[in-house]
């Protein structure tokens, strides 16, 4: 398995202020989680996870932005958290951390959006941050394809550019989700492949308005943003 634990970061810009309380919020509400005896934590998940066939008859609508905060292990969350870490901060640096906190909680919907779209009756909560990552993954795959992106692969270090790492990614996403349509509901559950790619694909769509809108402005002498050669 590749890892990225390191990019080449935006000179300047705001200070990514959600991108850190994201992943210490989901932190936090996982050792909530793990505090909890086993029956609690089945009915936190049950209660406050997305579950598809409630949310397309209109209820419990809540739950698709406190699912974004809940995740089903360790590994789940550590996964998560490290993509989040890499790569939202330079996001969030050159759009401002206002704009962030919407394509943040858009992305999560989009991503929901593309899971229940494949599995309208699914009675199985769904869990994690990964959607709403998915699409600070797409945005960055158009605002920084250049990016040099630290690998970690066993004992190995190497950067390679983002538009290979992400685009390597996404087609794992798109190869496991297109398998998992052959199987039962029950058995497709263990990841909400479609949740990845609908959350992608919302990330790449603001990720050209951003590129163009700041490519547009980028003369402007106000606060800082990014310089030209940060979009590459």
């Amino acid at each position: 398995m590749l890892f990225p634990i390191g990019d080449d970061q935006v000179k300047g810009g705001h200070y990514p202020l959600f991108s850190y309380a994201f992943i210490a919020l989901n932190v936090a509400v996982f050792l909530w989680q793990a505090s909890l005896p086993a029956d609690e934590l089945e009915m936190l998940i049950t209660h406050y996870g997305s579950i598809p066939y409630e949310t397309v008859r209109g209820q419990d609508l809540y739950t698709l932005f406190t699912s974004m905060f809940l995740h089903g292990g360790w590994m789940h969350l550590l996964g998560n958290m490290l993509f989040l870490w890499v790569f939202a901060d330079n996001i969030e640096a050159t759009i401002g951390s206002g704009r962030f906190l919407l394509f943040y909680l858009l992305g999560g919907l989009a991503a929901h959006l593309g899971h229940i779209y494949f599995y309208p009756d699914s009675p199985i909560p769904t869990v994690g941050a990964s959607g709403a990552i998915s699409a600070v993954m797409g945005a960055y795959l158009v605002m920084f394809p250049g990016s040099r992106v630290l690998i970690w692969f066993f004992f190995f270090t190497f950067r390679v550019p983002a538009i290979l790492f992400l685009g390597f990614w996404i087609w794992q996403q798109w190869n496991n989700g297109q398998a998992a349509l052959n199987v039962t509901t029950a058995e497709a559950a263990g990841v909400a492949w479609w949740a990845h790619i609908g959350g992608f694909v919302f990330g790449i769509l603001a990720g050209i308005r951003y590129r163009i809108q700041y490519q547009t402005h980028r003369a402007r002498p106000a606060a800082a943003t990014f310089e030209d050669d940060d979009l590459v």
